[in-house]
């Protein structure tokens, strides 16, 4: 029985490294898009938030249809959609068709991110629960960096569409793993289904991570930016009050009265947006800055995959030791380190590869301990809810870093260059270095520009340690049974 969880966990890590591989894999693949496909810089930027949009918003409804209908089933019907996707996007023949196959991937991955973590709960002891999250959260963090590896590869010997055709092979093989591998698993107790809380909740997300991601593009102050964030905000509260009433709500609101949860909940949330503020800065810097290609850069960003993995491992030992607030708190005050330490280091590489990894580092001591105790606090039955609120929570604060980090790197970027800089200067760093006689120029203020993101994303993790060590609930909680105690920790 050991042994055919871990090959199940195996199932389970291929399916979410198909979701880490494509999110880094398009962006290496824009430049190619824009002169095959004739698309526009709008419809560049559809191509990638077709997918985003579609995800955060379905990834709540996601977990809770797990509980209800078959966790693995509809993971399968997750990894389908995805493979169809892939198939749709690599035969696209114009970029219509192309943002369609992104979104039904969207779709696809929001069904296959919270059913695989919620499936952990049900086929591992408390004991070993840690030891896997942290597994599957290095497989997700593995395809990161193998996105531009692979995808540079393609486009340097293949058609455009080859980056999604690798999708095919990962797709089958997880799907054959799942189907006989990962046992079915489901809430016992039959509940209606929430047809105005899904509604709702799809709605809300949809708008605002809509607004959040057309922020950097259109500004902060943009109509459709504010109306679509303001329109996300009425929905969602429109969801909550749904649920407070509602005989089956989609979302236990009671979640939320937990310290433990509560605080878990903000500081995965945090540590997501330090980490997709990281992957955002840091292959650019690569780049364009220090002059690597997309593979050498994908290479080059392992160490902070590897530090991770070693963050998760030694999160894992010590949640047996130490209370869940004590090791949130001291991986937020590592991941911190870390991004400061990269706005001080010189910019040589090897002083990258040191802040990447302790970055890295303090991502898993944080995060694999606040994934494996926050489920332990959930009963068997609502793993799908539990799971895909967390995951709709580390979304769309990732949404929020990335809109939020964008528009400070691009103002400060603007502001440290010399004065009567050319617009495709002004435009970005990629560009800089291209137009003659502004190279340098480029490079001096995209580091101006990477260090107060850094120092921005620094601060916010110290602020999260400070608020989670003074507030987070030490005692182990209640509720789910004697087994979920010792997740949870105590002091």
């Amino acid at each position: 029985m050991a042994t055919s969880r871990w090959w199940a966990l195996s199932a389970l890590v291929l399916s979410v490294l198909v979701i880490g591989l494509d999110a880094t894999v398009l962006n290496v693949a824009l430049p190619t898009l824009a002169v095959d496909l004739g698309a526009t810089t709008g419809e560049l930027q559809w191509i990638v938030d077709a997918y985003l949009v579609v995800f955060a918003a379905l990834l709540l409804p996601a977990g809770v249809f797990g509980d209800r209908f078959g966790r693995k089933r509809l993971l399968i019907a997750g990894l389908v959609a995805f493979g169809v996707a892939s198939l749709i996007a690599m035969l696209a023949g114009s970029t219509s068709w192309l943002i369609a196959g992104r979104a039904l991937m969207g779709a696809g991955a929001a069904l296959i991110m919270p059913l695989s973590t919620s499936i952990l709960p049900t086929i591992f002891p408390p004991a070993e629960r840690a030891r896997a999250i942290a597994v599957w959260t290095g497989g997700m963090a593995v395809g990161l960096p193998l996105g531009p590896i692979v995808g540079g590869y393609l486009l340097d010997h293949f058609w455009w569409g080859s980056i999604f055709l690798i999708n095919l092979p990962a797709v089958a093989v997880a799907l054959v793993a799942v189907a006989f591998l990962v046992p079915e698993s489901r809430a016992a107790e039959k509940r209606g289904t929430d047809v105005p809380g899904t509604l709702l909740s799809v709605a809300g997300l949809a708008a605002l991570v809509f607004g959040v991601i057309e922020a950097p593009v259109r500004g902060w102050g943009s109509a459709l930016v504010l109306g679509s964030i303001a329109a996300g905000l009425v929905l969602l509260f429109l969801f909550v009050r749904v649920e407070a009433r509602s005989a089956a709500p989609m979302m236990d609101l009671g979640l939320f009265r937990d310290r433990t949860f509560v605080w878990g909940a903000l500081g995965a949330t945090v540590v997501s947006l330090g980490m997709m503020g990281v992957l955002f800065v840091a292959p650019l810097y690569l780049q364009a800055v220090q002059g690597f290609d997309a593979m050498a850069t994908g290479l080059r960003i392992v160490p902070m995959i590897g530090g991770l993995m070693a963050g998760g491992l030694v999160g894992e030992r010590l949640i047996k030791r130490l209370s869940l607030r004590v090791i949130m708190g001291a991986g937020l005050v590592v991941l911190a380190a870390g991004l400061m330490a990269g706005a001080v280091l010189p910019g040589d590489y090897t002083y990258t590869a040191i802040w990447l990894t302790v970055t890295g580092a303090g991502v898993g001591l944080t995060m694999v301990p606040a994934m494996d105790g926050l489920l332990a606090l959930l009963p068997p039955e609502r793993t799908g809810m539990g799971s895909g609120v967390l995951q709709a929570l580390r979304q769309t604060g990732g949404a929020f870093g990335v809109a939020g980090l964008g528009s400070l790197l691009s103002s400060v970027y603007a502001h440290a260059l010399p004065a009567g800089a050319p617009a495709p200067v002004r435009d970005s760093v990629a560009a800089a270095v291209r137009v003659p006689g502004w190279a340098q120029a480029g490079r001096a203020a995209f580091g101006d520009a990477m260090d107060a993101v850094l120092w921005t994303c620094g601060g916010l993790m110290a602020l999260a340690a400070l608020l989670i060590v003074a507030f987070m609930r030490s005692a182990a909680p209640e509720p789910a049974g004697e087994s979920n105690h010792e997740l949870a920790g105590t002091p």
